[in-house]
């Protein structure tokens, strides 16, 4: 089978429109007929993401959401169909996780391994195959369901205790929302300027990764450059919410012009087909020199290949990348990864009082009070908005600390990026807290989060 002919295949989504009210029948599993005589649900679209053969009513009854806060919710958010949303609605805490997307960006390096091995590996396509692993395995943290929080700007967060990585991120930009991170350990270099561009859909929302993510290996100086596929989250307010990436990943050796074009397959009837990926590592002659399959949730595996793309005599399928072993039954579906990187207990010494962990709405919803997390995260949101008309007024700018805003302008598929740069400075910052004698316990009753670059402005 030619490469190209690989990548065919995965079905389709089904879908309900028009009531929720009076569900019908049942139709090969998961197309839904409603009562058209129902009003008020145009456009919603509830997508059973295991075509199991329940009835469409208790389908769309699953979920987090209370029967009233979806009718409100569902209301509010038809006039945002067809937009970007990306910072258009506040949601409930009820749907969200207690972790900020600074740290979930953290979170893509548990697999950091990976990358070692690839700036270790003396074979171009080898080195290739550690690499598109490591950008696939950060799949499997970005399928948790629950919302992480948007970070305020000004927020960061650190991580020093991974795989020898120094790992810095900053929201470095409100509207639009922008986060900048940089890791780096004895092998590898990693930076990620990361902005979404998202369009509603009704009761599902496509994510677009408007960003763009470098890594360069240390040992030959090679840059790799990653093209994700874009994410789709289906059954936002009515059903189990759910999400798939369907379509092209593709990492490119800027040095070499080797690549790798992997494709997810979407979600089809029954399931079939959800977290299979499979493509081909080619040379810069556009030749393929092994093909790479597994499940993004699960493990991937290589073997070499001819140039019909079909495996090589005499050779086996090697698995490179396996999932790590995850808590049973754990309430918002975290890894031990994600705990460790979401404790205090891991968390650098003299923490920026800025980061993430110290977010007070995250921590009330960690501890479980929901009513508390909802009025902190108003509370801090309302802050963000009284520095801004504040600065506005008084002509001031804000001024990422640990990342510079450069004069590049990177193309992306989904339009153009502005690139931030590390700056270095956390570093300087990092080696004079460890090499201070001063060793002060972090108490969270007494640390108060403060990502405001301009003190006491909102109380003037």
């Amino acid at each position: 089978m030619a490469p190209e002919d690989k990548k065919q295949g995965g079905g389709f989504f089904a879908s309900i429109t028009s009531s929720l009210s009076n569900f019908g029948k049942t139709v090969n599993g998961n197309v839904f007929v409603l009562d058209e005589s129902m009003l008020g649900y145009e456009g919603l679209e509830v997508v059973n993401p295991e075509g199991g053969t329940e009835d469409a009513e208790a389908e769309a009854q699953r979920g987090r959401w209370k029967q009233e806060d979806r009718d409100s919710y569902w209301k509010m958010m038809q006039k945002y169909v067809g937009s970007d949303i990306t910072s258009m609605v506040t949601l409930p805490v009820l749907i969200f996780e207690p972790m900020s997307m600074l740290q979930k960006m953290a979170e893509l390096m548990e697999y950091s391994y990976l990358l070692d091995l690839a700036d270790e590996c003396e074979d171009p396509y080898m080195r290739l195959v550690y690499a598109s692993s490591f950008f696939i395995s950060v799949y499997y943290a970005i399928q948790r369901t629950w919302k992480p929080f948007n970070p305020i700007l000004g927020e960061t967060y650190e991580m020093v205790n991974h795989g020898g990585i120094t790992f810095i991120a900053e929201q470095v930009s409100h509207h639009p929302p922008v986060g900048a991170g940089h890791a780096e350990n004895d092998h590898f270099v990693y930076d990620i300027t990361s902005k979404v561009k998202t369009k509603l859909l009704g009761n599902s929302v496509e994510v677009y990764p408007l960003g763009r993510t470098r890594v360069t290996l240390k040992r030959d100086g090679v840059i790799l450059d990653l093209v994700p596929p874009p994410t789709k989250v289906s059954n936002l307010i009515f059903g189990r919410t759910w999400i798939d990436s369907p379509g092209e990943m593709i990492l490119t050796n800027l040095t070499t012009g080797d690549k790798v074009v992997m494709y997810f397959q979407p979600c089809g009837w029954f399931g079939a087909g959800r977290f299979e990926v499979d493509g081909y590592v080619y040379n810069a002659a556009e030749e393929p020199k092994m093909l790479i399959t597994g499940k993004w949730n699960e493990s991937m595996s290589y073997q070499p290949c001819d140039m019909e793309g079909e495996p090589l005599p005499g050779t086996n399928l090697k698995e490179v990348w396996r999932v790590a072993e995850a808590p049973k039954d754990d309430k918002f579906q975290y890894t031990y990864f994600a705990h460790k990187i979401n404790s205090l207990d891991t968390a650098p010494k003299k923490l920026l009082a800025s980061d993430s962990r110290l977010r007070p709405d995250r921590y009330a919803l960690e501890k479980g009070d929901l009513s508390r997390a909802g009025s902190e995260k108003s509370r801090l949101e309302e802050r963000q908005r009284a520095e801004k008309r504040i600065k506005e007024t008084k002509g001031l700018q804000h001024t990422p600390r640990w990342f510079d805003l450069t004069s590049e302008i990177a193309p992306t598929p989904w339009g153009e990026l502005e690139i931030y740069h590390y700056n270095g400075k956390y570093d300087e910052h990092r080696a004079a807290m460890d090499g201070s004698g001063d060793i002060e316990e972090i108490d969270i009753s007494s640390t108060e989060f403060n990502p405001w670059q301009y003190g006491n402005l909102a109380t003037e």
